[in-house]
């Protein structure tokens, strides 16, 4: 089973009561987030009901590496450990709870996005290829 990296792009205002419950449920609370997903069926069914705002797309253990290193964060808002990173990825393919907080808490892309409002690949939304180079322009 692959791993999916879900990036919340929009904000939250006038979003329908069943959406903005899906996406609590994905932890994607604001913009910017980005949570690490295994990809079976029923997150494919919560993420296409929240197309409208959220991408998502495959990330590689070597994205999903550097992605816990330099944004995970443990209890306290501390950041984890080189000697916990390998622990934590491997937990994560596993589908076990990892040690850390869940949701990363990443910066806008450089270059910034194409369209919030449209689908990829003439926006940002909905699911994607290439989700590791969106990923590198926002840590």
């Amino acid at each position: 089973m692959g791993m999916i990296a879900a990036i919340r792009v929009r904000g939250r205002i006038s979003i329908r009561p069943e959406i903005k419950t899906a996406m609590r449920h994905l932890r994607l609370t604001r913009p910017n987030h980005c949570v690490i997903l295994r990809e079976i069926q029923q997150v494919n069914g919560t993420l296409n009901r929240c197309r409208d705002y959220v991408t998502w797309g495959k990330i590689s253990e070597a994205t999903l590496k550097v992605l816990v290193a330099k944004w995970g964060r443990l209890a306290g808002d501390k950041p984890v450990p080189a000697d916990l990173v390998d622990g934590i990825v491997a937990a994560l393919s596993k589908g076990e709870k990892p040690t850390m907080k869940p949701v990363f808490r990443l910066h806008p892309p450089r270059k910034g996005w194409k369209n919030t409002k449209r689908a990829w690949p003439r926006g940002a939304l909905g699911p994607r290829e290439g989700m590791d180079e969106l990923l590198k322009r926002m840590m």
